[in-house]
């Protein structure tokens, strides 16, 4: 079938499912392949289930008119997106970045969402998979769109971009992470760079933190025209300071020599720059200062990113979404400056590092080290080998450290919980 003609019948049933236990009456189900399963086989119990149509790529499941058979599931999913992409003319915002994509994202949505009918990549559906279904999910009454889109490998957001179109870009930062699939730093600033490239090719707008040295040197080398800047560099007409961490950022941002203050739901000085990001394009769009503040207000972070809660008996940072070298080092350098009567690092392995593994965890070691605080536990074998060269509690495991926690009962104190989302650290919360 050829994609008009999926179109026609995706706009009269525009609810898109590729999971046989969330479908919703009326939908096209796309039976996606796996690693372990092939959804060819559960096309009858998603029609079953209410969907109106099954694309499938499997002649042998075809059963009825309901069947629609396709060369490939997942490419015809994602040309479909790309069809109905270019059926919408409202601004679509591209966001990547090694740390801060999702935080920053939301940020954008609450802040834009007090003047706009905005729509952004739910959770972390940002891959070759979840961008075509975030964008299969616009509407017609949405004003401004904002696509998340992650990448472990070269030309992925060059792929991911054929497929959104950004009219806009911003890259939050470019760090350690993914180092393996990447192939080192300077692939990640590659990989990640390929955004940039596709607003220079069609003329797109970049959000660009001029204080990011990285940042500005990538769009320097691909000179783009149109960029807007934000950030603490010199010439920056947005700029903005932390007043207050405690653990809860407050924040004074200055555009054209205005100054506001904002109150935030947010900890970790790193957020700094994510919220001066979501103000820029708040700016950029013409919302004004009272629009811009509330929107910072409003949002709250949630999926273990910088979340803070209270217990009966401590404060915990949960920050165990996930991790890399750079990620770290500014929570580690955060929590450093947060006062407390006490502190407690639990720090887990970070994964996907390749070759330079075992460097960047001893680099967080030694970091770690330097950063005050009453107790440090370090979880995982990458963390574990090291047990001989530092002073500090090491456990191979997150098992291992739960029976150790469940002794201790610590009280009292403010705890910084980080590490990759394989390492199951929040496994720990409920223990203290």
């Amino acid at each position: 079938m050829i994609i008009e003609s999926l179109y026609k019948i995706y706009l009269e049933h525009p609810q898109i499912s590729t999971d046989t236990r969330k479908i919703s009456k009326g939908c096209i189900f796309f039976a996606l392949k796996g690693d372990n399963f092939d959804a060819n086989t559960f096309a009858a119990q998603a029609l079953e289930s209410g969907a109106a149509y099954a694309v499938i790529d499997n002649e042998e499941y075809e059963q009825g008119n309901n069947y629609i058979l396709v060369k490939d599931v997942l490419t015809t999913l994602q040309d479909l997106a790309r069809y109905h992409r270019k059926q919408l003319t409202i601004p679509f915002i591209g966001i990547t970045g090694t740390n801060g994509k999702t935080t920053t994202k939301e940020l954008m949505r609450s802040v834009l969402s007090q003047r706009f009918s905005t729509y952004a990549t739910i959770g972390n559906l940002n891959n070759h998979i979840g961008v075509p279904l975030t964008i299969l999910s616009i509407t017609p009454d949405i004003e401004i769109a904002i696509i998340e889109m992650g990448a472990n490998h070269q030309q992925e957001i060059a792929f991911l971009c054929g497929i959104a179109h950004p009219t806009h870009g911003l890259i939050t930062n470019v760090g350690k992470a993914h180092l393996e699939g990447f192939g080192g730093f300077e692939g990640v600033k590659k990989g990640k760079g390929e955004l940039y490239d596709f607003l220079k090719i069609f003329n797109g707008t970049a959000f660009i933190n001029q204080e990011n040295e990285h940042l500005t040197q990538m769009s320097k080398f691909r000179n783009l025209q149109k960029i807007v800047g934000y950030g603490n560099a010199e010439g920056s007409q947005l700029k903005g300071r932390i007043i207050e961490n405690n653990p809860l950022l407050t924040v004074n941002w200055i555009y054209r020599g205005e100054d506001y203050i904002v109150k935030t739901g947010l900890t970790g000085i790193y957020n700094l720059e994510n919220i001066l990001a979501a103000i820029c394009v708040g700016l950029h769009f013409g919302l004004n200062s009272a629009e811009i503040n509330t929107g910072i207000e409003l949002y709250l972070p949630g999926n273990n990113r910088s979340q803070v809660s209270k217990t009966e008996r401590n404060t915990l940072i949960c920050d165990y979404y996930n991790a890399n070298p750079s990620s770290m080092v500014v929570a580690l350098e955060n929590f450093h400056n947060i006062k407390a009567d006490k502190k407690v690092l639990i720090l887990g392995d970070m994964f996907e590092l390749g070759e330079e593994s075992a460097e960047e965890h001893i680099a967080v070691l030694k970091k770690a080290a330097d950063t005050p605080a009453d107790n440090r536990i370090f979880i995982g074998k990458q963390f574990f080998a090291q047990k001989g060269n530092f002073n500090a509690d090491f456990f191979e495991s997150t098992d291992d450290a739960a029976k150790a926690l469940r002794k201790q009962e610590l009280t009292g104190a403010t705890i910084l919980i980080k590490g990759s989302r394989g390492m199951r650290l929040e496994q720990l919360a409920g223990l203290l």
